[in-house]
């Protein structure tokens, strides 16, 4: 009769007991992002107008052609005068010549800053951290750079490290996927990922313009995250991960070929970025909105987009048209890729995303230009700045890479954020009174000279005379 009572007493737990678990693995499963830096590198590796003509005047290799495409390029390209660049460039002026020493010591700059700084942010021991996930894209030394993380600032011997390369600028969102993936398995687990990207090892010195484009673009910069599953740190988290959605269209032509890293014809390497790589983006946003829009979505507006989806194509066919979704009403901000200003644009319309929506990533290409994968952490830190970011909102971030890549995740933040970082002595600025940049005011004589009248030399001084 006590065995029978004692039998009952457990058949009667044990659901309960189920249910503590699956409650506890729920809770344990989730991705908090605890706290994030970014990097500010020094003052002297700045690209002002000034270095900018410096560097295209050292370029004896360019023609008048390419002096008027970089300009026009520049002046559009929606980046100012406080970016920064490697040394061996804006500093030593080697960019034809670069070696694997300026590569590492790019590296280690952002490194020894950086990941010591959130360490200390967060009062996380290096020994505490479990998993460490390392994103550059056209850099990858042997022993690996998470290796001379996990050297340089004594990690555990069991720490689980992980390289990443040639992810391209969707590689942070790569990076938490891998993350978020481990924390499934229930056991309390502090990550770190860090994000930079080498300039110094790939600044192109050819006159190919489809090569040329990535110097005016990418700049030096690099960001650090913290992310735990652990239930006992939500308090202190800044944001929990609700979902990812990760597209990849390789294998079409386009796409794969879209941004690719290739030699010109007289052997210099740099990224040659294509004509048709507008056409793969879109595809690839496209394919990646379509699986990520009932994941962030209120169910009213899918049924809205169900209905004239049904109605346009069914009832009453009226050809190609195009169906809006409103996706404001599942995203309260919009942390878009700084892939360029055409890039935001052209992702703001799709969205149909407003002034307001997209300033953080406008700001954020200026101020900062496209630092690749870190990227997407300025324009989070630009509108945590600004004081924009408040309990229950939900954030969606939305980046491109080679390959090619759309990937796109949604945050809920945790509670009101404020922290300025690397936007502590700017952020007053912006947005400014306008982001038209000084290129045309002071090489406007592109616009003036012709092929016959061009001579190098005297614009070449003239350069050398830009206040």
């Amino acid at each position: 009769m006590e065995l029978l009572s004692i039998l009952t007493k457990l058949l009667l737990l044990f659901p309960l007991y189920v249910l503590y678990k699956s409650f506890k693995h729920k809770y344990s499963t989730n991705c908090y992002l605890v706290d994030y830096v970014c990097f500010k590198p020094s003052s002297d590796r700045k690209i002002t107008t000034q270095t900018c003509g410096e560097v295209i005047e050292r370029n004896k290799n360019l023609g008048f052609s390419e002096y008027k495409f970089l300009v026009t390029v520049a002046v559009s390209s929606g980046i100012g005068e406080d970016t920064y660049g490697p040394r061996n460039i804006i500093i030593e002026g080697r960019e034809e010549s670069p070696t694997l020493h300026d590569a590492i010591g790019e590296m280690d700059e952002f490194i020894n800053v950086s990941v010591g700084k959130l360490l200390a942010k967060a009062r996380i021991s290096p020994h505490d951290v479990d998993v460490l996930v390392v994103n550059v894209s056209t850099f990858s030394p042997a022993p690996s750079l998470a290796s001379r993380i996990v050297h340089r600032y004594g990690m555990r011997d069991d720490v689980r490290a992980f390289n990443l390369s040639a992810m391209g600028c969707s590689a942070s969102l790569i990076a938490i996927d891998l993350v978020n993936n481990i924390f499934k398995s229930g056991e309390k687990t502090l990550a770190v990922v860090v994000s930079t990207e080498s300039i110094s090892l790939n600044w192109y010195s050819g006159n190919d313009k489809s090569m040329m484009l990535s110097n005016c673009l990418f700049r030096s910069g690099g960001s650090v995250m913290l992310l735990t599953n652990d239930p006992s740190m939500r308090a202190r988290a800044k944001m929990r991960l609700k979902c990812l959605v990760r597209t990849h269209i390789g294998a079409n032509d386009d796409a794969y070929y879209g941004a690719f890293q290739k030699e010109d014809d007289a052997g210099r390497v740099g990224i040659h970025l294509s004509k048709n790589l507008p056409r793969a983006a879109v595809r690839a946003f496209k394919e990646n909105l379509q699986h990520l829009a009932p994941k962030i979505l209120p169910f009213s507006e899918l049924a809205i987009y169900m209905y004239h989806t049904i109605k346009q194509k069914v009832i009453r066919p009226v050809g190609k048209s195009k169906l809006a979704i409103n996706f404001r009403s599942g995203v309260d901000h919009f942390c878009l890729h700084t892939g360029g200003t055409a890039v935001i644009d052209a992702v703001g319309t799709a969205l149909g995303l407003g002034k307001y929506e997209v300033e953080p990533a406008r700001m954020t290409l200026h101020r900062w230009g496209n630092t690749s994968a870190s990227s997407i952490l300025y324009v989070l830190g630009y509108m945590e700045a600004k004081k924009r970011l408040r309990k229950g909102d939900r954030v969606l971030m939305l980046t491109f890479g080679s390959g090619f890549k759309c990937n796109s995740c949604m945050w809920i933040v945790n509670r009101g954020l404020e922290d300025l970082d690397v936007w502590e002595d700017c952020i007053e600025n912006y947005p400014p009174q306008t982001l038209i940049n000084p290129y045309i005011e002071k090489y406007g004589w592109v616009n003036e000279d012709t092929e016959e009248t061009f001579d190098r030399e005297e614009r070449m001084k003239s350069i050398k005379k830009v206040p």
